[in-house]
């Protein structure tokens, strides 16, 4: 049963209201471990920032030559850092409203949703030049790949389906029907198994990777968007910005472990998993949410640009890459001070 409530600001800061009360029922009701409120450390210092394109959604990096990729929705491009310098060293046309972003370091190839056009752009990352250009479902929004099996899988928001496309041929192999209005995506390249986010479906819709079939829908808190996992514990976090808290699933039994609440409008999820260090950006609240992946808790606050959504690590050098929408802008954290 999905248990749907209003998100209130006042949830964090008066944990006794009535709303409140009926969260924390609510969630036991799904079975998971509650994390009590309150957690949310008062923000530090603000990190530092790069100049992008227009209102920047997504981003992704590349450890294996430390570079990262940020989509400008309405520039229709897509800014190219160097991690070494964090200066932009090229920005790449693409199609109209780029909003997903992905990398697979294997083949140095990148991937982005343009979210009215209906397809994918297909970027080589050793020229940022597009290689191709991929039709796909209605309105694409996020975006993973399995570099293990070089698949790469595509959320169609208003298609409430997953287009799955082979790496190799730039060919869509499958399409697989999941939940109401799929927003976000990730892949465990472990198991072989994907996770996206149903957004007006209050779920995460499970896929095997090895037959492109649902194995299971779990439910979730209200308006879940972004998702990321942890291969390394096999655990999967979701940021439903709606009921304002992260869902923490067990990725070997498709249950949710835990639930903690997460403040104003959580975004975006990344996970490093060398740390076992889970960021959550908070939309409204303009700063990013840094969990302690082995407890489930908060453990600092770190304050971005405007209206963070996309969020993204680089486990090789430990820093954490934030794009501030209404900033135009990258927000850069040391992942060892935050």
């Amino acid at each position: 049963m999905i248990c749907r409530f209003t998100h209130s600001q006042g949830l964090v800061s008066n944990p006794g209201n009535r709303l409140t009360r009926s969260l924390l029922v609510g969630a036991m009701a799904l079975g998971a471990t509650v994390v009590p409120l309150g957690l949310i450390s008062p923000a530090g210092a603000s990190s530092p920032t790069i100049s992008v394109g227009s209102h920047p959604t997504a981003v992704a990096v590349n450890p294996d030559n430390n570079t990262v990729y940020v989509t400008n929705a309405l520039g229709n491009s897509v800014s190219v850092i160097n991690g070494s310098t964090n200066t932009v060293t090229s920005t790449v046309t693409v199609g109209t409203n780029p909003h997903g972003v992905a990398i697979n370091p294997s083949t140095n190839t990148v991937y982005v949703t343009n979210e009215y056009d209906n397809s994918v752009s297909v970027i080589n990352g050793s020229t940022n030049a597009v290689t191709a250009t991929v039709s796909v479902g209605k309105s694409p929004h996020g975006v993973a790949v399995n570099p293990s099996t070089n698949t790469v899988y595509v959320t169609n928001a208003l298609g409430n389906s997953v287009s799955v496309i082979n790496g190799s041929t730039n060919i869509v192999a499958a399409t697989v029907s999941v939940g109401t209005r799929p927003r976000g995506v990730a892949v465990n390249p472990l198991t072989n198994t994907v996770y996206v986010t149903n957004f007006l479906g209050d779920s995460v819709s499970v896929i095997n990777g090895s037959t492109n079939t649902v194995t299971s829908t779990i439910s979730v808190g209200t308006g879940p968007r972004g998702v990321a996992v942890n291969p390394s514990t096999n655990t999967v976090y979701v940021a439903n910005i709606a009921f304002g808290s992260v869902s923490v699933i067990n990725g070997s039994t498709n249950t949710v472990s835990a639930w903690f609440s997460m403040g104003s409008n959580p975004h975006g999820v990344a996970v490093n998993p060398s740390t076992n260090t889970v960021y959550v950006t908070n939309q409204t609240a303009h700063l990013v949410s840094v969990l302690n992946g082995l407890n489930n808790h908060v453990k600092s606050a770190v304050t971005v640009g405007s209206n963070p959504q996309g969020v993204a690590v680089n486990p090789s050098t430990n820093t954490v890459y934030v794009t501030n929408a209404l900033g135009n802008s990258v927000s850069v954290i040391n992942g060892s001070t935050n």
